[in-house]
């Protein structure tokens, strides 16, 4: 099973190689900057597959083979990687952006000004006619391309059955409604099914549920409920459930490797490893997560935004971690952003919550990227804050940064002492890691029709 994970896994790698490739070829006139970032973020990627390959694979010695047969393809993306990130360091020491017209062979300078950002507080990525599936308070005058319904009030009772029907070739965003229900089935949104809009009646009231889990002899890869591959995956109003429970350990509700993804007013609920943020860039707004066990995971450059964190209730002798993020390669270009969200127990947590320690996460790779910030943290969240994966690992290399948080869980003073963690004090510092800049700075925060501050609340 795993050795066919790395099939596929390795096919997305080779992809995301292509895209990189296609997209200096085709390219008309782009600014090198934005170009820049995306070979960044599709070589990030690669190396993400490539990691997940050989995560899959519990034997040390066929895991051995698996990484010398990969060694000379991880270690040209790595160098790929390293070339393309000194390129745009090059460029950030100069304050310049890069105008390139490869028709004409010309190159013009310009003064970078300030990140180009959507005022309706949404990544500039997505269309207009998107932001508005988005933002809109009702849905009622969205016109889908097929609604699907457990009732036989639609065109199909599946929702795998919709995505089968997508139109090969299909140019624009693909509308598909689902209405109220709970859909018992493992959805998979594949690569070639691009721009999908998929919405419902609310997370309570629309619910895809699966209960696959690591308990069962399934790769955590394989055990998403919820499988968002194809690029421009856009959902709203929905709930994804794995109910496998804290007794099948590794269960994913949701997964994402879908790039330029967003997710609305939507719920990813589960124990260990809830969400899977894998790869590509993923934006959640107004979302409800909840979890115990590294719950929010994965190497996607993933930014979570007003949003609720709900840790759970986990079996006995379990420590609750909230993040494990998985980079490998310190040139990535991803890592994982916590911005003005809650995090709290769940009702059967509260009464033994100083009983079961709870940490911000632990790194899972050697690079773990992880910042909090302006969010508030509950009572229940350990003075030390985060806890180590196995001894010493990783600990001088990660990245974990506190900045601006509130709440009794907000304390810093005694938190852990380790070479990689840091609480930033300098407002500019951690702007760099507000939606803006961190998902190519095309971002507002607030939601339309709130009041919104550029970049950071405070």
């Amino acid at each position: 099973m795993a050795f066919e994970d790395c099939k596929e896994l390795l096919q997305f790698a080779i992809d995301e190689l292509q895209a990189a490739l296609t997209s200096i070829r085709d390219a008309q006139t782009y600014t090198m900057d934005d170009r820049i970032d995306d070979l960044k973020n599709w070589l990030s990627a690669t190396i993400s597959y490539e990691q997940s390959c050989l995560d899959g694979i519990t034997q040390p010695n066929l895991k051995d083979q698996m990484n010398g047969g990969m060694l000379n393809a991880t270690q040209l993306t790595s160098n790929a990687l390293a070339m393309i990130s000194e390129v745009s360091q090059i460029l950030q020491s100069l304050n310049i952006e890069t105008n390139v017209n490869t028709s004409l062979g010309s190159i013009s300078r310009q003064l970078l000004g300030v990140s180009e950002m959507g005022q309706d507080g949404f990544p500039g990525w997505l269309a207009i006619a998107d932001r508005r599936l988005l933002a809109v308070q009702s849905v009622a005058n969205v016109r889908p391309n097929v609604v699907v319904a457990k009732d036989g009030s639609g065109q199909f009772r599946t929702i795998n059955d919709a995505l089968r029907a997508y139109p090969k070739g299909f140019k624009g965003r693909y509308v598909i409604y689902v209405k109220a229900g709970i859909y018992d089935e493992q959805v998979t949104v594949e690569k070639d099914v691009e721009n999908v809009f998929m919405y419902g009646d609310g997370p309570r009231k629309t619910l895809v549920r699966g209960r696959k889990s690591f308990r069962d002899g399934i790769t955590t890869y394989k055990t998403a409920t919820f499988s968002a591959i194809g690029d421009g995956f856009i959902c709203r109003s929905m709930g994804f459930q794995n109910v496998a429970g804290p007794e099948g350990h590794q269960a994913v509700a949701l997964r994402v490797q879908s790039d330029r993804s967003a997710f609305f007013n939507c719920r990813i609920d589960g124990y260990q490893d809830s969400l899977y943020a894998q790869a590509n860039r993923q934006f959640y707004r107004n979302c409800v997560i909840s979890g115990t066990v590294d719950f929010i995971f994965g190497d996607g450059t993933a930014l979570i935004q007003n949003s609720l964190i709900i840790v759970r209730k986990p079996m006995d002798n379990q420590q609750n971690t909230v993040t494990a993020q998985g980079r490998t390669d310190r040139r990535e270009s991803t890592g994982l952003v916590i911005h003005n969200c809650r995090i709290v127990p769940e009702v059967k947590l509260q009464p033994v919550r100083f009983k079961i320690p709870t940490f911000l996460g632990r790194p899972w790779k050697l690079y773990s990227m992880t910042v909090i910030m302006e969010s508030t943290l509950a009572d229940f969240i350990q003075p030390a804050g985060w806890m180590p994966w196995a001894g010493t690992f990783a600990l001088d290399t990660l990245f974990y940064r506190e900045y601006a948080n509130r709440g009794p869980g907000a304390n810093t003073a005694r938190r852990v002492k380790w070479k990689g963690y840091g609480v930033i004090t300098n407002r500019s510092e951690a702007l760099k890691f507000s939606a803006g800049p961190f998902l190519q700075g095309r971002l507002w925060l607030p939601a339309i029709k709130i009041p919104y501050i550029l970049g950071l609340r405070h």
